[in-house]
């Protein structure tokens, strides 16, 4: 499958096991099998991805269940919850919206290098080693430029209203 290494390793970056990926690989490929016809999305790339990182999640809500872990996922959201607020302030539908399209837009502001370092942090989950690796940085520096897009972050949404 031409996206499978990108989704095992989404999914074992939110599961924190390769067993769990796997499961969540192919319960993803199921999906995908049953809905693309009628859907025909833009890009089965996106697609693919999103339906996969859906799936690790609702598996990680399982495990935490268990009280089983070993995943980014926890840490990437706590680095997060400084700079946004929490899912019981969002009041409604709305407010989501507008936050989303904040983030989005405050996104878009950044160079395309802290971009992509804070797309590969919280959407798919990498390790600050994968990221050190993956952009030629050191761990250090990874964490250092991370904390700063998200004081950035804080700072755009107050300026907003969202926080």
């Amino acid at each position: 499958m031409q996206y499978g290494a990108l989704c095992r390793s989404l999914a074992r970056n939110i599961t924190g096991s390769r067993e769990d990926a796997e499961e969540c690989l192919n319960d993803a490929l199921l999906k995908a099998w049953e809905t693309i016809p009628p859907a025909h999305p833009e890009s089965l790339r996106a697609y693919l991805l999103r339906i996969v990182r859906n799936s690790a999640l609702n598996r990680l809500e399982q495990q935490k269940a268990k009280k089983r872990g070993g995943s980014e996922i926890p840490a990437a959201y706590d680095e997060l919850a400084e700079c946004l607020p929490a899912k019981d302030n969002v009041a409604n539908q709305v407010e989501q919206k507008e936050l989303q399209a904040a983030v989005r837009a405050f996104l878009a502001e950044l160079p395309q290098h802290q971009r992509d370092l804070f797309v590969r942090r919280y959407w798919y989950a990498s390790s600050a080693a994968e990221l050190s690796e993956l952009f030629g940085l050191s761990e250090n520096n990874v964490r250092v430029t991370l904390s700063r897009i998200r004081k950035r972050l804080q700072k755009y949404l107050q300026k907003e209203g969202l926080l």
